[in-house]
């Protein structure tokens, strides 16, 4: 899940939500870095000027580094966040 507000500055901000019910500590903590790690190697392609907070559901704490890739990508596209240049690489 993804929730989008406009912040005013010239950067995006980005929040990572786990909730206990995803597992221990060790694997939200886990959950949390590869979600962090997919958006940072995304930056340059997501428009600026967004608070983003990522809310992470209980199927992820069996998800792959590739899953998870392609579910947060899916999301900032249906949130149109991603720059159109990047779109077409």
């Amino acid at each position: 899940m993804i929730c989008v507000l406009p912040n005013g500055l010239p950067i995006s901000r980005f929040g990572f939500s786990v909730s206990k019910r995803v597992g221990r500590a060790v694997v939200r903590n886990r959950v949390r870095r590869r979600a962090s790690e997919v958006v940072r190697l995304r930056l340059l392609d997501i428009v600026p000027g967004y608070d983003v907070v990522f809310i992470a559901k209980v199927p992820i704490a069996q998800a792959a580094y590739t899953q998870i890739e392609s579910s947060i990508e899916r999301l900032l596209h249906l949130a149109n966040l991603i720059t159109a240049a990047s779109e077409n690489v």
